[in-house]
């Protein structure tokens, strides 16, 4: 979508971006009722199907269709004249020209949507009602006594051990950004 907003000219493009963009605007808190009932009425409560489509056609979806076309309006539109003169067509150019040239702003995007993902806690208190199901933020505010109170050595072990897969995931992510950077650079 970032890519189509960028290169592609068609009717109405910049208003519907603009209401895309307006969707940033209204905080999830506002929409969690409304996605309540329409995931009640739909069986998937108690399920993390909801968990997997609020991030992608939520707020983090929009953030990355906007980082996406940021990346796609920066690049020269030189490169894009080049394939079409050696016969790519705009399917060509945005398989072979404009992804590749994007690894580095989808690592970038890959690691955002990760961590949002694994820091959902909202969303997990209302739509998840079985603790084998809870998300690790939510399930570390499992870790109380019989009076409520936070049994703060289980919560911060717990949140040591959590914190594990994100630095595993952001170290390999980070070589992939460098390696991208370096090996597809632009001359001009």
């Amino acid at each position: 979508a970032g890519y189509a907003f960028a290169r592609i000219r068609f009717p109405a493009r910049n208003v519907i971006f603009l209401l895309l963009l307006s969707a940033l605007m209204m905080p999830s808190e506002v929409t969690i009722i409304p996605n309540f009932f329409l995931f009640s009425a739909l069986g998937w409560l108690d399920n993390h199907i909801p968990l997997i489509l609020l991030p992608v056609f939520g707020a983090n979806g929009v953030v990355g269709t906007f980082l996406m076309r940021q990346f796609f309006l920066q690049l020269p539109s030189a490169l894009e004249d080049a394939a079409m003169i050696d016969g790519l067509g705009r399917h060509g150019t945005f398989w072979r020209i404009a992804l590749p040239i994007a690894r580095p702003m989808m690592a970038a995007l890959a690691i955002l949507s990760f961590l949002y993902s694994w820091n959902l806690f909202l969303e997990p208190l209302v739509f998840l009602n079985s603790q084998e199901l809870f998300t690790l933020p939510l399930a570390l505010n499992t870790f109380t006594d019989n009076y409520g109170l936070p049994i703060w050595h289980l919560q911060l072990a717990a949140t040591t051990l959590a914190v594990v897969p994100v630095l595993v995931i952001y170290v390999l992510a980070q070589r992939h950004v460098v390696q991208s950077f370096t090996m597809s650079g632009v001359k001009g």
